[in-house]
């Protein structure tokens, strides 16, 4: 394990081969997201993104499930954080907690490392919100997925709503939303919601573990620069973001990594890349 991984409450983090292991760790309760866990994932990513040894990251869920989403108590416990005799400060001050619980998972979409998402089990409303930040997702056969707001009464506010649109097909969204139904792990592969289904849990953490394995083989720059270029893209013109790429490539492209790839190509070698 790297030395400046953290140590957090509801988080274990191991680093291995450039690899960094993010394992929710509330077993217990489903991985359910409680007040820690959202903090802890913005802190987890915040290392992630500044540690040199870190080419990729993969999420996991401990126990039997992925997320079963935010946790109750944390729900039920609102009102208290946000009261105030007017009634225009208490809901500014929900608002404020609404923007900050945004930005623990947006952080994932911030960290200049790719995000891996290994789901098994329930992966439930909140937990959505996690895995629709990654930049990819894979599955293990008996996962399920559920937008489940509806359910408990109120709109989807963390993010699903806004990114899933642009991973799988708007109309397949909207009834999901609107009616909280489970997908399972066979129809999730295919509405693109995940990338493969794995028969189990443990060709599924293999699987991940591959795919990490050889995306940080590659030139971490590189990496890097694509996936800001995509995530960009994504919320920009083809026009943008085709002088965004010349742009990042006038800075970025003549590299230790372009002349490294190239004489490893020459020699017939595995390339060795700087962090």
């Amino acid at each position: 394990m790297a030395e400046s991984a953290p140590s957090l409450e509801s988080i274990v983090i191991n680093c291995n081969a450039h690899v960094a292991s993010v394992t929710l760790n509330r077993p217990e309760k489903a991985n359910a997201l409680n007040a820690v866990m959202w903090q802890d994932i913005r802190r987890a990513m915040q290392w992630a993104d500044t540690e040199e040894e870190v080419r990729v990251v993969v999420l996991r869920g401990a126990g039997d499930h992925f997320c079963a989403g935010i946790d109750l108590g944390m729900m039920m416990g609102l009102a208290e954080q946000i009261t105030d005799p007017c009634d225009a400060r208490t809901r500014e001050k929900l608002r404020q907690v609404i923007l900050d619980l945004q930005d623990t998972l947006t952080s994932i979409e911030r960290c200049r490392k790719p995000v891996i998402a290994a789901i098994q089990g329930a992966c439930v409303g909140g937990g959505i919100d996690l895995v629709a930040c990654c930049d990819m997702r894979y599955a293990a056969t008996g996962a399920t997925f559920s937008i489940k707001e509806i359910d408990i009464g109120m709109t989807a506010d963390v993010g699903t709503l806004q990114r899933l649109p642009k991973i799988i097909n708007p109309a397949v969204v909207r009834e999901l939303a609107y009616t909280g139904r489970k997908v399972d792990a066979a129809e999730a592969a295919s509405i693109g919601l995940v990338n493969r289904r794995y028969d189990s849990s443990q060709a599924l953490h293999e699987g991940v573990d591959a795919m990490a394995a050889l995306i940080a083989s590659k030139s971490p720059l590189s990496i890097r620069g694509i996936k800001e270029m995509l995530n960009y893209a994504r919320d920009h013109s083809v026009a943008d973001g085709l002088n965004y790429v010349a742009t990042w490539n006038a800075a970025m492209l003549m590299s230790a990594d372009l002349q490294e790839a190239m004489l490893a190509n020459m020699d017939k070698r595995p390339p060795t890349f700087w962090n």
